[in-house]
């Protein structure tokens, strides 16, 4: 397993005007080389990063064939995008796509496409309702939760609303993941908060890094379609860590210039972070000392002391 990994996360300018697939794929080539000239090894991507690619859709697309349209595009520029990652030597998670897995039905997808070519999938299991919704973007949740495998590390992809599941992450406790993968697309300042506070949470419990990356700007299609994010790295709060559980972060932004932020995570300690895990962490895995089950959730009964009997037994005790 390598002792660090410097991720390349990428706010991306939803509100960059684009005349066509060549000119999405030029500014992904710009920001690819940033990222390697920057020493990543890894670079990040927003969830539904195409949904600028609307600005070259055909004129009067309803809003109920979006999504058909979007995923025949994912499937022009994708093989590019991840053939430009491979001539950078870069890891790639490009953010999600729409995907056709049968006839009327879609997924949300990520994508993690690896230097040697081989590529990893994750489907977005907990939809918004506006992903539900079948009179317009009519996708449909996955099954199941993957592990990929890179350079010995455990990647575990969590599409945006997923990282809001704690149910999830308890299914990943018995073996964390070395790294988790967030790319998400929230369109206010409450919702990215949100996907923040639980990202957080995730590294907390799971004694793991966390990378965020979300689009920001208004997509220059109508209706309005704003994004609110940013990108970040989180760690456990440990103090060899700086406490803070925060590696690095840029935002939240409601609007950017150019192509978008490109957070450099430098050298995340994710071999430190499997030594916390197996020793030396200041609290963690204590939570796991308790198994769910052997805990009765019952209505509180008052106990008939007072305060003055309570501290009275305590100081007996």
């Amino acid at each position: 397993m390598v002792e660090t990994v410097t991720i390349a996360l990428w706010a991306a300018n939803m509100g960059l005007e684009l005349e066509g697939p060549e000119a999405f794929l030029a500014v992904a080539e710009r920001q690819l080389e940033r990222a390697r000239r920057a020493g990543a090894g890894l670079v990040v991507m927003p969830e539904h990063l195409g949904e600028g690619w609307l600005q070259w859709a055909p004129d009067g697309l309803p809003e109920s064939a979006e999504i058909p349209w979007l995923a025949e595009e994912a499937r022009g520029i994708l093989p590019p995008l991840f053939a430009a990652a491979e001539r950078a030597g870069l890891a790639l998670l490009a953010g999600t796509v729409p995907v056709r897995v049968g006839p009327g039905r879609f997924r949300n997808r990520a994508h993690l496409r690896l230097p040697d070519g081989t590529t990893f999938v994750q489907d977005k299991l907990t939809l918004t309702p506006d992903e539900r919704d079948v009179a317009a973007w009519m996708f449909e949740p996955g099954e199941r939760l993957g592990v990929a495998s890179w350079q010995g590390l455990r990647i575990v992809t969590l599409i945006c609303l997923d990282v809001e599941q704690p149910g999830l992450a308890s299914r990943l406790v018995a073996d964390p993941p070395d790294l988790v993968l967030v790319p998400t697309d929230t369109a206010a300042l409450s919702g990215y908060c949100r996907i923040l506070a639980c990202a957080r949470a995730r590294a907390v419990e799971l004694c793991t890094a966390v990378a965020v990356a979300g689009g920001v700007g208004t997509v220059p299609v109508p209706p309005a379609r704003p994004n609110v994010s940013g990108a970040a790295l989180l760690v456990p709060c440990e103090t060899e860590l700086g406490s803070t559980g925060v590696w690095a972060e840029t935002g939240p932004l409601a609007a950017t210039a150019g192509d978008g932020p490109l957070l450099i995570a430098r050298e995340v300690p994710l071999a430190r972070l499997r030594r916390l895990r197996s020793t030396g962490a200041e609290v963690w895995p204590g939570f796991r000392s308790v198994p769910p089950e052997a805990v009765a959730l019952d209505p509180a009964v008052p106990s008939g002391e007072t305060v003055e009997e309570q501290a009275a037994d305590e100081r007996v005790g």
